[in-house]
C-alpha cells in the first residue's frame, strides 16, 4: 500500500498537492522535522523513521532531504522524487488507485464528539443546495452503488475475469471523474493528523466529486454494458468513500444515515 510504504521512510502521510487530473503528486515536509531532530528535539524511533542521527549536528533541510528522497526511491509505486531547495519533498506516484486500499485497510478511530457539538448542516431542506445534504447522500449512494453492483455481477463473473474476492487493479482507476476521488481521498491520513481535521467542509468536497463521478464514470453497468474490471475498481473505491463519509460524520456527531 503506497501511503503506508510513504509513511514508512517519512514518519508522517504526506500531502497530496494539485488536482492529480494527469500526475499524482505527494509534498511532504519530513525534511524540516529532520532538522529538529538532528538537535535532539524528538524521539529516537521518529528520528530512525527520518533516518537522521539525533543529538547531531544540525543539517540543512535540503540535506535530510536527499538523503530521504534516495529511500523513497526504492519504494516501488513511486516514479519521481524532486526535493526543493526549501527542503520539501515532492514525490509522484505511479497509481493513485492505490490509495484505496490504503483507505479501506486503516482502521477507523472511536470518535468522541466535544459535548454540546451540533451537526454542520440543518437537516432541511434535502436538496443539492443543502451540502449536509449532499454528503448525507452520498454516503447512501455508495451503499447502493455496491448492491446494485452485486445484483449486476461486478464483483464476481465480470466479463474481463474478475472472480469473488479477488483483488481489483487500481490502475484503472485513471479517468479524470475517478483522479478527483483518489485526489481527495489522498487528504485522509494526513487530515487524521491534523489537530484540526476539517471534516465538515472536507466531507462536502468528497461528497461533490463522488456525486460526480457516478453520474459521469458509472461504476455499475449501463443498459446492456458487461460488467467489466472498471467497474469493479469504481466499486471498491465507492466503498473507500462510504468509509471516509462515515467515519466523517461520526466525528461530526452526526449518525450516517440508513436511507434517504
Amino acid at each position: 500500500m503506497i501511503m503506508e510504504a510513504l509513511c514508512g521512510v517519512l514518519g508522517a502521510p504526506p500531502v497530496p498537492q494539485g488536482s492529480w487530473e494527469r500526475d499524482a503528486w505527494f509534498v511532504s515536509t519530513a525534511a524540516l522535522r529532520g532538522t529538529a531532530e538532528a538537535t535532539g528535539v524528538t524521539s529516537r524511533g521518529t528520528a530512525e523513521a527520518t533516518g537522521v542521527t539525533p543529538r547531531g549536528t544540525a543539517e540543512a533541510p535540503a540535506e535530510v532531504a536527499e538523503r530521504l528522497a534516495v529511500r523513497l526511491r526504492t519504494v516501488p509505486g513511486i516514479r519521481r522524487v524532486d526535493v526543493r531547495p526549501n527542503g520539501f519533498l515532492v514525490i509522484g506516484v505511479a497509481t493513485p488507485g492505490e490509495i484505496v486500499e490504503d483507505v479501506l485497510a486503516a482502521p477507523v478511530a472511536a470518535s468522541t464528539p466535544a459535548e454540546g457539538s451540533a451537526a454542520p448542516w440543518p437537516d432541511f431542506p434535502r436538496t443539492w443546495d443543502n451540502p449536509g445534504f449532499a454528503v448525507r447522500y452520498a454516503y447512501v449512494r455508495a451503499g447502493a452503488v455496491q448492491r446494485w453492483a452485486r445484483d449486476l455481477g461486478v464483483p464476481a463473473g465480470a466479463a474481463a475475469g474478475v472472480a469473488a474476492g479477488a483483488a481489483v487493479r487500481p490502475e484503472l482507476l485513471d479517468g479524470p471523474f475517478d483522479r478527483a476521488v483518489l485526489r481527495v481521498l489522498a487528504e485522509l491520513p494526513s487530515r487524521r493528523d491534523s489537530r484540526d481535521p476539517g471534516w465538515a467542509a472536507y466531507l462536502e468536497r468528497l461528497a461533490e466529486v463522488y456525486h460526480a463521478a457516478v453520474e459521469r464514470a458509472s461504476p455499475i453497468p449501463r443498459g446492456d454494458e458487461p460488467p467489466t474490471e472498471v467497474h469493479a475498481a469504481r466499486v471498491r473505491m465507492g466503498e473507500a468513500v462510504r468509509r471516509v463519509l462515515g467515519e466523517g460524520l461520526a466525528e461530526l456527531g452526526v449518525a450516517p444515515p440508513g436511507k434517504i
